[in-house]
């Protein structure tokens, strides 16, 4: 029997539906299912005269399905099971996952393009799959003989890839939420914060881990991040889940397509490393122009930072944290400014000039 998502995407890609269709479809379905799962399976936490009216549930759900972070309710309003289907949301309509879909369509287009029409001239019934297995690679970056034989290569590389990127999806949100998780249970300032708000643990970490790779910008609180601006700790460990979700993403997946490559030693790897352009993922660079990005990226984070730290450092907004607490909170900022969105201190205190360093970054 076969998979329920290989049927799926090869009734996509039968019926030859455009990109943008497929996407506007997906994120339509998305935003409905979330409406009716949070408005149906679960109620608020508030009086019955207080609940939110059905197009802010809406508006919310079609929020968390493209990680936007507007939202028209308050965040402690939403139950622990609400929660829930919010971080599914996020997950769903997040960069990376989406990508990883993309990949799927990619694979099944190369599939029909390379096979349907060989096979079928000849009268076979070929399972593609089980061909795919019987391929054997010596070094497909040197062997251009047979250009049949190249797309079957790539093919396999791709299918290689796109479970390469849902396995770093999985790894950074789940590492990250048990990562939270620790330091929530042993830290007594971030616990009773939650237990104050009660809120659950579990799903505070996976949440919070989820909206922040997402680069969604929601947070369980009404205060979003800043009660928690004194917990550097956490701030740190967030940090680069903001990153790995969004613009080091592509810089990061080739690190890890290098490390799987130099493990495996398997050759579709090193094809998809050095015939990036052939793959046609939108998150896979050559070399070069994976380095312009990293640069780039920690280039434009230092100068906020240091233009950050320079006019806000003995402001309104920042008083009161140690220099440690200062310098952390600062960086979490500026690396947000560009990203989720999530805040740790009140942005009407800032002065004109960040405002205005902060809207060009973004």
């Amino acid at each position: 029997m076969k998979p329920l998502s290989f049927s799926f995407f090869k009734i996509i890609m039968s019926l030859r539906v455009k990109p943008f269709w497929i996407e506007l479809w997906y994120f339509t379905t998305l935003s409905f299912l979330g409406f009716l799962a949070l408005n149906n399976f679960s109620k608020p936490r508030t009086l019955a005269s207080f609940r939110p009216q059905n197009l802010d549930v809406f508006f919310t759900s079609v929020s968390s399905a493209t990680v936007s972070s507007m939202s028209t309710i308050e965040m402690e309003v939403f139950s622990n099971v609400q929660l829930v289907f919010m971080t599914i949301l996020m997950f769903l309509g997040g960069e990376a996952f989406t990508s990883s879909l993309r990949l799927k369509l990619i694979k099944k287009e190369n599939k029909d393009e390379s096979f349907s029409s060989k096979d079928y001239e000849l009268g076979n019934v070929i399972n593609v799959e089980d061909k795919l297995e019987d391929v054997i690679i010596t070094n497909p970056i040197e062997d251009h003989s047979h250009d049949h034989h190249d797309e079957i290569i790539k093919m396999k590389s791709i299918r290689l890839l796109s479970n390469a990127v849902f396995g770093y999806i999985l790894v950074i949100i789940l590492l990250g939420s048990l990562l939270v998780s620790l330091y929530i249970i042993i830290i007594p300032s971030a616990k009773q914060i939650l237990i104050k708000k009660g809120l659950n643990l579990h799903t505070f970490s996976l949440f919070t881990t989820v909206s922040t790779f997402a680069n969604c910008g929601f947070v369980p609180t009404n205060e979003n991040m800043m009660i928690f601006k004194q917990n550097s700790g956490l701030l740190l460990i967030l940090n680069p889940h903001v990153l790995l979700g969004n613009t080091l993403f592509a810089p990061c997946l080739r690190l890890v397509i290098m490390f799987l490559w130099k493990i495996t030693k398997r050759h579709e790897f090193e094809y998809i490393l050095k015939k990036s352009k052939r793959v046609r993922f939108s998150h896979i660079f050559p070399c070069y122009e994976t380095i312009s990005i990293a640069i780039t990226v920690v280039g434009l984070i230092v100068f906020q930072f240091v233009v950050f730290c320079s006019l806000e450092w003995n402001s309104e907004g920042t008083s009161g944290l140690s220099t440690y607490e200062k310098i952390v909170g600062s960086l979490f900022e500026v690396v947000n400014t560009r990203h989720t969105g999530q805040s740790l201190f009140d942005l009407s205190t800032f002065t004109p000039a960040i405002l205005v360093l902060f809207a060009s970054m973004m």
